[in-house]
């Protein structure tokens, strides 16, 4: 085992989670009770129990082990029982002569050289680290998938919540200006900006309530559980910025991402199968110790009496022609090898560029969040100017709705910001290998009960 490996095997962390008063649905389709979740625990736990994906990737671990163990039996004493009872005619000299004959024995069988056998072995046992490392590498992508779509959740809600307070502040703006044009003090064209204004805001509301449908049953079909009234992302929370340079958070992606990882296993296993199919031109040693009794002989004629023989020897077996199958094996085996390097030189390329992405996502986010938070304040004092300003007769209703607009965006643009910083540092986590149950845990401590 790598110690690389040990930050992400700290997800297995998560399984001490205590079991949720909800259950997911049936993998094979058919439906149970199903009570609605609500804390990020929630999601996580259910994901776990209901993601067929992860289970494919614990049955292929399981399926390494067995495989190891069954390499491993073949190094291991084997032990034979045989037993024979016939009956026996023999003819001799016109002589016909029926008995029944017995033999029993008891062969050990122990491999002392197997060059073949001892290579099948360590590719197994590789073998089987690499299905552990896709296993927690499929566990750290099902976990930061289901933190992602919780977010948007999130994001999506408080989206149609600002938009319905918008459509609210519409509505009383267009209320004022009805009321100046039935007294002659507003033009018509300021009554026709502003039923223009709520149509635009009735629309947007509708796509956002939409797309907050969607992003609920995301979340649901990626855990199976129903989304119920979902914990809140504490306004207080500050997340923590990313303080080291990208060239850390790449090495780190080199050293400790599982998916790297589990195909560098892959390549010293294709390694191993080289070299196994290399074997086959060496020799075989065995020690062989048999117990034989018996009352037959050479042939199955009969003995004067039985036998009792003991037999303690060396096979050795040389393999002198094969056909051209053992060459054969042998560049099928290194064109498997090569074809495994190429495939890790592949992950690597990948996985760099995917922690390269995320890493410029969250310094931008980082700042994104500073700009919006400046535009939301500056928005807000521009909205209460406008309002002021239209009370005085110093602006039109027009301005008014632009401020209000703007104001709203900036919110939205500030929630979204926030989320994304959220979900850019734990896919940053991810890509680096770094990613642990402490990680997801403290992003778990920044949600709040919703409101009553």
């Amino acid at each position: 085992m790598k110690n690389s490996r040990l930050p992400a095997l700290c997800l297995g962390l998560l399984f001490t989670w205590a079991t949720p008063a909800f259950s997911a649905e049936q993998q094979d389709g058919s439906t149970r009770i199903v009570v609605e979740g609500s804390t990020l625990e929630d999601f996580f736990v259910a994901a776990m129990d209901y993601s067929p994906r992860l289970r494919i990737a614990e049955e292929r671990w399981s399926i390494g082990t067995a495989r190891k163990q069954q390499a491993t039996g073949q190094l291991l004493p084997q032990l034979n029982a045989n037993g024979t009872i016939s009956d026996n005619t023999q003819e001799l000299q016109n002589n016909t002569n029926q008995y029944r004959g017995e033999r029993y024995s008891l062969q050990l069988t122990q491999v002392l050289f197997n060059w073949q056998a001892f290579s099948a072995r360590s590719a197994a046992a590789l073998l089987e680290d690499q299905a552990e490392a896709e296993y927690f590498a499929e566990l750290a992508w099902l976990l930061t998938d289901v933190a992602e779509k919780y977010f948007e959740v999130l994001q999506a809600d408080d989206a149609v919540t600002s938009i319905q307070t918008e459509l609210n502040a519409v509505n009383n703006q267009l209320a004022q200006v009805q009321s100046l044009y039935n007294l002659q003090a507003a033009q018509i064209t300021d009554l026709y900006a502003a039923q223009a204004r709520q149509a635009a805001v009735q629309s947007e509301q509708l796509e956002l309530e939409s797309i907050l449908a969607l992003a609920r049953e995301r979340l649901r079909s990626i855990t199976g559980v129903n989304v119920g009234e979902l914990f809140r992302l504490d306004e207080n929370v500050a997340v923590p910025p990313v303080t080291e340079a990208v060239t850390v958070w790449l090495d780190r992606a080199r050293e400790n991402n599982q998916q790297i990882i589990a195909r560098e296993y892959a390549v010293e296993a294709a390694h191993k199968r080289v070299s196994q199919q290399r074997g086959t031109y060496m020799p075989r040693v065995s020690l062989i110790a048999q117990q034989q009794l018996s009352d037959l002989g050479y042939d199955n004629a009969r003995l004067p009496s039985r036998t009792d023989t003991t037999y303690v020897g060396i096979d050795v077996s040389i393999p002198l022609f094969a056909g051209g199958a053992n060459r054969a094996s042998v560049s099928e085996a290194s064109s498997m090898r090569n074809i495994a390097q190429n495939e890790l030189r592949q992950v690597q390329l990948e996985i760099v560029e995917r922690t390269r992405t995320a890493y410029l996502q969250v310094k931008s986010a980082e700042l994104r969040i500073q700009a919006a938070e400046r535009l939301a304040a500056s928005t807000e004092l521009s909205l209460t100017a406008m309002q002021r300003g239209f009370e005085l007769g110093t602006v039109t209703s027009v301005d008014v709705l632009n401020a209000l607009r703007d104001r709203f965006n900036a919110e939205r643009d500030l929630h979204r910001a926030r989320y994304e910083l959220i979900k850019f540092n734990l896919l940053l986590k991810r890509e680096a290998g770094t990613l642990s149950a402490d990680d997801l845990m403290d992003v778990g401590s920044w949600l709040v009960p919703p409101e009553a």
